[in-house]
């Protein structure tokens, strides 16, 4: 039924993929210089080994998992929906979540761009509420520029009328 229903979502770039995956890269090779910085401190204060060889195979599985598998998942599993009314965003493949923000809760949106996003010309879309923020990834910086205007034409049409 989920994947049903996020086949008729807009969904985000397909070089999210690649952003997702480098990004998952980095974090894979920070938290294998971490266990090999324990190791180093460990043989120089004559501590035990075994916790930094733990932490370097978990580093190592979580990058492969990071860059092989994770990202291709995540973005098969995301999509978004705008109308007058609301905003749906659906993810995750083992915890589902779709959330519905009604316009009449937005309080603003903006466009985000990190280094990896702006290498391939693709930006970021949060809708901020009073309780909490939704981010739409990976969009081109076109679309995203449009979406983040209609969405706040919308939030501001839907305040008007009341």
């Amino acid at each position: 039924m989920m994947n049903q229903r996020l086949d008729s979502m807009r969904r985000c770039h397909p070089d999210s993929v690649k952003v997702f995956r480098y990004s998952g890269f980095m974090t894979g090779l920070f938290l294998i210089g971490i266990s090999i910085l324990y190791l180093l401190i460990a043989k120089w204060k004559h501590w035990i080994f075994m916790p930094g060889w733990i932490a370097i195979g978990l580093s190592v599985l979580l990058l492969i998992w990071l860059t092989c598998f994770s990202p291709g998942i995540s973005y098969r599993m995301f999509g978004f929906r705008v109308s007058e009314e609301e905003l749906e965003i659906r993810s995750g493949w083992i915890w589902y979540t779709d959330i519905i923000v009604p316009m009449t809760r937005v309080q603003h949106v903006e466009l985000e761009r990190g280094p990896l996003l702006r290498k391939y010309n693709l930006a970021q879309v949060k809708v901020v509420t009073a309780a909490t923020s939704h981010i739409i990834k990976a969009l081109p910086l076109h679309e995203a520029e449009d979406l983040k205007r209609q969405i706040g034409d919308l939030a501001k049409v839907v305040e008007h009328d009341e």
